[in-house]
Order: structure tokens, then C-alpha cells, then sequence
């Protein structure tokens, strides 16, 4: 066996099912589940009605690099959603299907790190579970950046030390943030590119809940974004990383891309291509549908921001509460332990929240996840109205 499974840490939720274990909540409350990130709005029908109509592609092998029609559609939404000038991105050198991000980030950092150097991977704390993982088996340390209130759930940069940066050879970015909603200005991008330049690391900037924002007159800065006001048409050290699953409401397609510096690329397609990724052509088909269309991405932003408006203004009052730049979840405090907090609000009102230290390591003396809960606003607006109202009782009656 791998020695280095030894390592991994259980994942959250298989965590959550242990805390739950032995609890019987009340049966007159259905169970509202806000714990995971699964989008349940409806998908764009167009999206299936594509995936139907390419049936017959099931009797090809696809290639790993996906349909010219595919790279040329992103390449395109990559240009048109950043300003990044007409012909930016090459489809052919710097774009890259996958199927769904989470294998993708996890592969990055097995075709990226060089084991036999003491390597660090830097990523934000609290984080994707994901990007530890990778990190762990591809033979690298985990170096865990916090972000927290006091920073504005920002990764500061300043914080790493030179020795630390000496090693690096890769930093997962997430932005927005996954669990907190922060964004990533253009300037901290921009400066991460220097470090990037000065330390000779690769940059990971996962950008999967770029589309899920509040204000339509300013949408989240990406990597590629920064990159090319500095002037980078090259995109060198800096591979973005997106999906389809919050985006369009389809986590079941598995559908996303990596774009960005083609020499990279070029390794990572030969290790997909071993790796045996390849996308199946009717997701493809859906995917250049899915990608060519915005008007279903600006209706999915308005059911959220109706939820968000909703939900906060039920829960403000009792809990310390706010609306994240962009994503769909709420980092909220908790007055006890958040391990207490979503065990007996599971047990009172019968929902289930995800505590925070289960998305987060002690680092630097702290665990940033501690006393904090993420709550993903993804089910229906009465279900979130239901979840909010039960939870301000639960406050209410407990604290």
C-alpha cells in the first residue's frame, strides 16, 4: 500500500456522520441538509436535452484533450468573462476539459510536484479538503495559510516565511473561497504572480464558485485576469481551474477545465492522458451548450441572492451573520464549540450544518474553522426561510 494514505485525514462529512451517530431528531421537522455544496437548483433544460441528443458518441473513444469545439467554446468565455483581448488563450496549448475539478485539483498536484525536493504545498486554512490530499500523496507538506476575521478571510502573503517560500512549489488559491466567500483582489493575484516569479512555485487558482456573486457591475478577479493586466500574455506559473457544477447546477456532469501556462498544461494532459480522463462526448456536447450560455448563470445568481436576502435577515439578529462577497455559503459564529453547536442542532431542529474546524488544521497556534459554521444555501428559498427560522429558535432557546 501507499504509505503516504496513512496520512489522510477523514473527510468531513464522514466526520459529520460519526458526530450524528445516535441521534434521533425530531420526526415532525423534515431534515433540511445544509451542509453540503451540492447546487439543487434546476438545471438549464437544454443542458440534458444535449446530453440526449449526443447519445451515439458512446461508441467512441474520446481523446483526453477534449473536442477542438470544446477548448475553442471555453477559450472563448475564458476572453469574453475576464477581458482577457481577442486571441488570448490558444484552445489548442492552454485549455484543457477534465472531468469535474475535484479530480482535477487533486491530479495537479501529482503531475506537478517533485517529491525528491522537500516540497510544500501552500493552501488557505480553512480549505478544500482536496488540496491537502493531493498535497499529501504527491510526497509534499501541507503549510496551511489562515484566513480569519481579522484578515478579512484573505490569505496574506506577507505572513509566509522566506523558508517556507524556498521550498514551495505549488499554492492552491480559492477564490472565491470555499468555505468563506472571500474574494481575491486583482493586486493580491498580481503580488501571489511576483512570489510565484521570485520563488519559482506553481499557482493552482481554483475558481469554481467565480460565476455566484451579488453584484453583476463586479464579478470575482481571476488568475488569467491578473496575469494578463500585467502585461503576461504567456500565463506562465498560473492554471486556473473551473466547473460547471455551481456555475450551471450540474454536479452531475462532471464537467470543468484547466487553462493557463501551455507548458504546464502540456504535462498535466500527459498525465491525464496515462490517467485515462477522458470525458465522454455527450458531456462534451452538453459542456459547449453549457459554456455559450450566460442567461441561465444570471438567473441562478438571482435565486441566490433571494436566498441571501431572505436567510440573513431572519438570522442576523441572532447570530453573528454576514453576506460573503460571493459563493454560496455562510461562515457563520457560534456562540458554543461548533462540534456542539451542529450536533444539537441536528438533534432540536433536525438540520444539519457543517462545523468549521472539519474544513481547517490547527496552524500557527489557532484552528481557524473553530466556532464557525458552514451553511450551504442551496436548497429551495422555503426550505432556507424553514432553516433559518428553526435556527434562530434553536439560538433563542439554547443561548
Amino acid at each position: 500500500m501507499n504509505p503516504e494514505l496513512n496520512k489522510l485525514h477523514p473527510y468531513p462529512f464522514a466526520k459529520l456522520t460519526r458526530l450524528k451517530e445516535g441521534i434521533t431528531p425530531p420526526r415532525d421537522r423534515d431534515h433540511i441538509p445544509l451542509s453540503i455544496g451540492e447546487p439543487r437548483h434546476t438545471p438549464p433544460h437544454f443542458i440534458a436535452q444535449e446530453l440526449l441528443v449526443h447519445l451515439h458518441g458512446l461508441s467512441s473513444y474520446p481523446l483526453t484533450k477534449g473536442s477542438p469545439v470544446l477548448r475553442e467554446t471555453i477559450a472563448h468565455w475564458l476572453i469574453r468573462r475576464y477581458g482577457l483581448g481577442r486571441n488570448a488563450i490558444d484552445p489548442e496549448r492552454q485549455v484543457l476539459p477534465v472531468n469535474g475539478t475535484r479530480e482535477a485539483l487533486f491530479a495537479f498536484a501529482q503531475t506537478v510536484v517533485d517529491r525528491s525536493a522537500r516540497p510544500i504545498v501552500i493552501m488557505p486554512n480553512p480549505f478544500y479538503q482536496i488540496y491537502e490530499g493531493a498535497a499529501l500523496l504527491a510526497g509534499a507538506e501541507p503549510w496551511y495559510l489562515n484566513t480569519t476575521a481579522e484578515n478579512n478571510f484573505l490569505p496574506d502573503f506577507s505572513t509566509v516565511p522566506d523558508a517556507v517560500w524556498q521550498r514551495c512549489q505549488l499554492v492552491y488559491l480559492c477564490s472565491p473561497s470555499n468555505p468563506t466567500g472571500a474574494v481575491v483582489d486583482l493586486a493580491s493575484l498580481q503580488r501571489l504572480i511576483q512570489l510565484a516569479d521570485e520563488h519559482d512555485f506553481i499557482i493552482a487558482s481554483d475558481e469554481c464558485y467565480s460565476e455566484i456573486y451579488f453584484d453583476e457591475h463586479n464579478p470575482p478577479a481571476g488568475a488569467l485576469q491578473a496575469a494578463a493586466e500585467m502585461g503576461r500574455r504567456d500565463f506562465r506559473r498560473c492554471v486556473v481551474f473551473h466547473s460547471l457544477s455551481k456555475r450551471s447546477n450540474v454536479p452531475g456532469l462532471r464537467s470543468g477545465f484547466v487553462a493557463g501556462d501551455a507548458e504546464i498544461i502540456e504535462k498535466f494532459l500527459l498525465y491525464r492522458t496515462y490517467h485515462g480522463s477522458a470525458m465522454p462526448p455527450s458531456t462534451q456536447a452538453a459542456s459547449i451548450k453549457a459554456w455559450g450560455d450566460e442567461q441561465h448563470v444570471i438567473e441562478n445568481r438571482c435565486l441566490y441572492q433571494q436566498k441571501f436576502a431572505a436567510v440573513l435577515e431572519i438570522l442576523s439578529p441572532a447570530m453573528k451573520v454576514s453576506q460573503p462577497e460571493a459563493g454560496f455559503y455562510l461562515w457563520a459564529r457560534t456562540e458554543s464549540g461548533d462540534t456542539d453547536f451542529a450536533r444539537e442542532l441536528y438533534a432540536q431542529q433536525n438540520i444539519t450544518v457543517l462545523p468549521g474546524s472539519y474544513l481547517s488544521r490547527k496552524a500557527h497556534g489557532i484552528n481557524p474553522g473553530q466556532n464557525r459554521v458552514r451553511m450551504a444555501l442551496v436548497a429551495p428559498l422555503e426550505e432556507c426561510i424553514d432553516a433559518a427560522k428553526r435556527i434562530r429558535n434553536f439560538i433563542e432557546t439554547n443561548y
